[in-house]
């Protein structure tokens, strides 16, 4: 039978012998594990079986050795991503931290290829090496990704979801709960909650749709009764070190996964370091990097990179511009001020996909937007090509020149209007510390259909967290956004 804490007790002999048990691992985590191992084999049978064909063509004695390699590598390099724990549940889905241990494992085949030669003398076919080893690592990524995605649009109808029972106050539980949702692709689904000894008695029964389960000292109750894998404890003063040390330990006893969230919002994990310092876990957080080389480099591969697509679409954007033209009267450009960094006004420039005069019939229209922004569905000034330009963003093609100006970045935050800067509050206007993007979180995560709050937060979550990798994340992203065309009018 199972106690309270987690422990099976078993009858031998007469003897009562306790022992651990948890819970398996939920099937999709499994399965996913099994096709995960199975494409990283057939990534390397295809890597292999590419390089061998480009190096030597066919059989021969001189070949017969990398015959045997080209067998043994697809089983060396799932044996490989497996040691350094690339196939974890953690690691299932979210983050880039899957695709660096990838990279690592290639980074470290290649590595002890070469050191291996070095010091026996091996005589080693480079050409055969610099193909396989690099094939592989990319043939896995790209496989890699394949899953993921395929995982994302699960977890969009709800399947493949942790179960989580979140512990802290009501007020944090239910704005996880809401986050969770709003992004299901993070794989969390809260299916209880636990509130402060004494405190739970008196609430409702549920908080953000969710069930209350008891008091912190009911967790493992609930997780039990919930049938959760995970636990997430909220920041809280009553979860204090010596709480969460007991609380860790009893779900040790269970194996199920405990994480912890500090009163952080929408800082990533390159800002954060955990620093141990007289047995406490310090979580350090550096400051975003609002200036310096790194700017200096997303400036000059903004610009380049912009240069470059103005020239490949100039055929696009031409013969748009006469599209406009015949298709209504007025300009083909649409000329209008925005504020960009630091509050700095510039002239942007979009292809028009309104109806000439439309600003002056602005202030007789209703906005279906809740916030500052002003935003009509169906938007009678719209022509009929704007709308289909708008649908698939091709009216801010010309943004390229802004870019190419220094006025705009590819990614960033949406460009305001003056009139909506006049109302930002204190923290919004943290968005006027970059400059303003051609494409950005909003863009990728629901474009217009987003609420006010839900722009706001993407967008300052955007200025405390950005990179590099980030922007070319959602450049990639950017792609299935605009061709999907939802959200965008």
């Amino acid at each position: 039978m199972r106690d309270g804490d987690g422990l099976m007790t078993v009858v031998r002999s007469g003897h009562a012998v306790s022992r651990r048990v948890g819970p398996r691992l939920p099937t999709w985590i499994r399965a996913y594990r099994i096709r995960a191992m199975a494409g990283d084999f057939l990534c390397a049978g295809a890597a292999s079986g590419v390089a061998y064909a480009v190096r030597f063509g066919g059989l021969s004695v001189y070949a017969a050795p990398y015959l045997a390699v080209s067998v043994a590598l697809p089983l060396l390099w799932v044996c490989t991503v497996a040691f350094n724990r690339a196939y974890e549940p953690r690691m299932i889905g979210l983050g880039s931290e899957e695709f660096r241990r990838v990279v690592q494992c290639g980074v470290a085949l290649t590595a002890a290829t070469a050191i291996g030669s070095y010091v026996t003398k091996t005589d080693v076919a480079r050409g055969y090496v610099v193909l396989a080893l690099p094939l592989v690592t990319l043939f896995t990524l790209f496989c890699r990704y394949g899953l993921r995605r395929s995982l994302h649009k699960r977890r969009a109808a709800g399947a493949c979801m942790r179960k989580v029972v979140a512990v802290g106050h009501a007020r944090a539980i239910a704005e996880l709960v809401g986050q969770f949702r709003r992004e299901p692709h993070h794989g969390m689904q809260i299916v209880a909650a636990c509130l402060p000894d004494g405190v739970s008695d008196a609430a409702s029964g549920e908080v953000g749709e969710v069930p209350v389960a008891g008091g912190f000292s009911d967790v493992s109750i609930a997780v039990d009764q919930a049938g959760a894998d995970t636990v997430a404890v909220l920041a809280c003063p009553e979860m204090d070190g010596e709480a969460l040390r007991r609380l860790a330990w009893r779900l040790e006893r269970t194996r199920t996964d405990l994480v912890v969230a500090p009163a952080l919002m929408d800082v990533a994990g390159p800002r954060t370091m955990i620093r141990p310092a007289a047995g406490l876990p310090l979580l350090h957080v550096e400051h975003p990097e609002l200036a310096g080389v790194r700017q200096l480099i997303k400036n000059a591969f903004d610009r380049v990179v912009a240069a470059v697509l103005l020239v490949g679409l100039a055929p696009v954007l031409g013969g748009l511009a006469l599209a406009v033209r015949a298709t209504s009267p007025g300009p083909a450009f649409f000329r209008q001020t925005r504020v960009g960094k630091d509050g700095k006004l510039f002239t942007i420039v979009k292809l028009r996909t309104m109806r000439r005069g439309s600003e002056n019939q602005k202030i007789t229209l209703v906005s279906d937007g809740d916030g500052v922004l002003f935003k009509i569905r169906n938007d009678p000034r719209v022509t009929p090509l704007g709308t289909l330009m708008r649908r698939h963003s091709l009216d801010e093609l010309p943004q390229l020149v802004n870019v190419v100006l220094g006025h705009m970045s590819l990614v960033g935050p949406r460009p305001p209007l003056p009139e909506e800067v006049a109302r930002y509050g204190d923290d919004v206007r943290r968005r006027l510390l970059v400059r303003p993007g051609l494409t950005g979180l909003w863009q990728v995560s629901g474009r217009s259909d987003l609420s006010w709050e839900e722009s706001v937060r993407l967008d300052l979550r955007y200025v405390e967290n950005w990179s590099l990798m980030l922007d070319l994340q959602i450049l990639w992203k950017t792609w299935s956004a605009v061709a999907r065309g939802q959200g965008a009018y």
